[in-house]
């Protein structure tokens, strides 16, 4: 240890102390020349369209990117419409991936929407009169920790060819489009607005022009929003929609409010009534779902999360994230109405099955089907897929070999309840025996990557870590459709996972799981090996962001840094420990909740110097330190407050130059952060100008230019060869995506990006620098 720090020079500032280091405390007062927040609509459809004629006249476009993969497993389906046209056709909306249709019952699949606004999907509806013409609402409805905001409802009269924005951008996130049965011109929209921030721009729309104007028909309050919508199929001037006090921040899960609660109108929305009688207090029931029987559509059921205490947690005892338990809730429960909603009794039992249906994360779920020509058979999703035929009183799971275990959506042929659609985590199953087997199609490419790392083999190998589906690496040369699947493979790591491969020792293997439990692995003998660090008499607690990040030291590989609410390091590969920091975080106890929060989200260590290391917080910290962790000054001057630190990059071209993005989004701010510092981040410059739009996930230096730049947004990556005096798009035939992470192999000069919903891709930067400065 003291031969390390001999190799440190130490720098003198003035500091409060903390244990046996020091933190400098100066920040900036004034924010009047840092760069506002952009929440609204419009802004962002203007920064669509600029990125898309970015695009199409981008100097790169030669270079032409190559998905990679990886085909084992699918991601997260939000929705699925079908006609009843008798053709093997549906769609399918997914939660980061974009708008897909089959024609051939999931033999094959072709995006549709590429060149959406956002990628992120709640909701989706074909006409029931002309089947050409389908409705979607971006933005997804389930609360995740990486659900998107959308821009509104959109409409194709082409099967998909050619959209039309037809408004409510405003709302963000869009749970149910239901279509008039006979009149095409009526179309309801359940808005749940904003995930984070309160807006008036949430319930239940109308239409009675085909989308050219919207009436809102139904609202509560600017926390609460509608996140469930059926009608009544033999009198259609009767819905029903299910109301959520829907609104979470950073450090909190959705808990409910004031509001909710179910309600019927019988006047095609002019007038509501409240249905309550029966249900659990709207002061205590979350998320509910409803469904309608259309053989008998006096029939309703409504599956509430419902958040009453059911007894005291035990001492010690932890969730399903390993967090301790606070009072367990009830959870799931169904109840049912016989008299079209005027009065519900609880079906459902308090058994087992139905109290870890939705686990911890009821918020996730919510979604109840009713079999279209049996008004006791229902399904409910969850945790796993459960099925009753009693009319909701007992429950039993549907489990098969390629069904995914997180369920959202769900299609039942009406003239056919045999035939069975379901949409989860891992993409579309399709059942013809009513849930007895299942068919899957994983071969619907929107994984949802979190991250990339790479290693020296030839192709190099890229490894990721995938939302709901764990961790996997595969060949930078995969090619989907030609390349053996199996060539992607599982790998120790969770679905919340960096990863690192020891330069110097190929087998030594990095991961974790979620809130920094990281560990080893030997890749000869297959043993893992938990290292995550231990409190201590200072910080006994730990905090770890879902994403905790850790990186090995560019001077020594056996070096590793961790970050929690602190940072920790380890000189022999995570076998000891030791803290090298406080608390980092502003650790405001107004913000600590049911989510781990005041973390560590970034960290780097130059290349240049050893111990010269930069740390960014979820809560909008960021300090460096240039002596190993002796002392840490804040370096927040001239940067937005309390504001996500998406990426901090020291240069590995010069010592006192770093780079830094933020990301607003659980602000409810989609502006574009991006900075630069020549000082040590003493001063920061916004290079951000001719990025049309944010939020921004990632920057990396190019590894042989100090000109170039690539930026990773919700829209893209773009690059920059003069050193941030312009930016354009990089390449082409890459969807609109978001792109979370990029990693570059100097050795075979290849680019590789994580995305968020359409797996990973590659592109050949051999001749970039090139091509991009002759077109200048």
């Amino acid at each position: 240890m003291n031969s390390i720090r001999n190799l440190i020079c130490l720098s003198v500032i003035s500091v409060f102390h903390f244990g046996s280091f020091a933190i400098d405390s100066q920040v900036a007062l004034s924010q009047e020349a840092i760069k506002q927040p952009v929440f609204d609509s419009k802004t962002r459809l203007e920064w669509h369209a600029t990125h898309l004629k970015m695009r199409d006249e981008s100097p790169s476009a030669e270079l032409k990117w190559q998905h990679i993969g990886p085909m084992q497993m699918s991601g997260r389906v939000t929705d699925i419409a079908k006609s009843l046209d008798g053709s093997f056709t549906f769609y399918v909306a997914t939660a980061s991936g974009g708008v897909w249709r089959t024609r051939n019952e999931g033999t094959d699949w072709e995006p549709i929407f590429d060149d959406a606004p956002s990628a992120s999907t709640g909701a989706i509806a074909v006409d029931p009169d002309d089947t050409k013409t389908i409705w979607v609402g971006l933005g997804e409805a389930n609360i995740f920790r990486s659900s998107m905001a959308g821009t509104g409802v959109y409409k194709s009269t082409d099967e998909g060819k050619n959209w039309r924005y037809m408004g409510l951008g405003e709302t963000q996130h869009i749970a149910r489009i239901v279509v008039h049965p006979n009149d095409s011109n009526i179309v309801y929209v359940a808005a749940s607005g904003h995930e984070y921030t309160p807006n008036r721009e949430r319930g239940v729309y109308k239409t009675t022009n085909g989308g050219i104007t919207w009436d809102k028909v139904l609202y509560e309050s600017d926390l609460a929003g509608a996140i469930d919508l059926v009608i009544d199929p033999s009198n259609p001037d009767t819905l029903y929609a299910s109301m959520w006090h829907r609104i979470r921040r950073a450090w909190s899960d959705p808990l409910p409010g004031p509001g909710g609660g179910i309600y019927k109108t019988t006047d095609a929305g002019k007038s509501w009534t409240l249905l309550n009688k029966g249900l659990p207090p709207r002061e205590t029931a979350g998320r509910t779902g409803i469904a309608i029987s259309a053989s008998k559509p006096n029939v309703l059921y409504a599956l509430i999360d419902n958040h009453e205490v059911a007894r005291k947690a035990k001492e010690g005892e932890l969730d399903s994230y390993g967090r301790a338990r606070q009072d367990v809730i009830k959870g799931a429960e169904v109840y049912r109405s016989d008299d079209h909603g005027e009065t519900w009794s609880k079906v459902s039992k308090d058994d087992r099955t139905m109290q870890r249906l939705f686990s911890t994360y009821g918020w996730v779920f919510g979604q109840i089907r009713v079999d279209p020509n049996d008004e006791n058979t229902t399904y409910i999703m969850g945790v796993p897929l459960l099925k009753s035929t009693d009319g909701g009183m007992t429950y039993k799971s549907l489990r098969y070999p390629g069904l995914h275990g997180d369920h959202h959506a769900m299609w039942i042929d009406p003239n056919n309840s045999n035939y069975i659609i379901n949409g989860n985590d891992g993409g579309v199953n399709i059942s013809y025996d009513a849930g007895v087997t299942w068919k899957n199609l994983e071969n619907l490419p929107v994984v949802q990557f979190y991250n990339v790392a790479i290693d020296d083999e030839e192709p190099f190998n890229v490894y990721g870590s995938i939302q709901d589906n764990n961790s996997w690496y595969g060949p930078s040369n995969h090619r989907p459709g030609r390349s053996p699947k199996s060539e992607w493979k599982r790998i120790a790591g969770g679905e919340a996972s960096h990863m690192a491969v020891d330069p110097e020792d190929p087998n030594t293997f990095y991961s974790e799981s979620f809130y920094g439990s990281i560990m080893r692995t030997d890749r000869a003998t297959g043993k893992t090996t938990r290292i995550k660090p231990e409190g201590d008499e200072e910080i006994p607690e730990l905090r770890g962001q879902w994403l905790a990040p850790f990186t090995l030291s560019p001077h020594n590989s056996r070096i590793v840094y961790h970050g929690m609410q602190c940072v920790f390091r380890s000189l022999n590969r995570g076998n000891n420990w030791e803290r090298i920091s406080p608390d980092l975080t502003y650790n405001d106890p107004d913000k600590q909740g049911n989510i781990s929060f005041a973390t560590i989200s970034t960290l780097s260590e130059s290349p240049k110097k050893f111990g010269l290391l930069y740390v960014g917080t979820d809560d909008g910290r960021v300090h460096v330190t240039r002596d190993g962790g002796i002392t840490w000054k804040q370096i927040n001057e001239g940067i937005p407050k309390h504001t996500w630190v998406s990426r901090v990059v020291a240069s590995q071209y010069d010592e006192g130059t770093v780079y830094l993005t933020l990301n607003g989004k659980r602000d409810n701010d989609f502006q574009v952060y991006v900075y630069r510092s020549t000082d040590y981040g003493a001063s920061w410059e916004d290079i951000s100008e001719g990025i049309p739009g944010g939020p921004v996930n990632v920057i990396r230096e190019d590894p042989f230019s100090n000109q170039v730049l690539y930026v990773g947004t919700d829209l893209g990556v773009y690059v920059t060869t003069d050193a941030a005096e312009t930016w354009s798009v990089l390449g082409s035939e890459l969807p609109l995506t978001f792109v979370h992470d990029i990693a570059i192999h100097p050795g075979q000069k290849k680019m590789v990006i994580a995305t968020h919903g359409r797996g990973m891709f590659t592109l050949d930067i051999t001749d970039i620098d090139r091509e991009l400065t002759e077109d200048k």
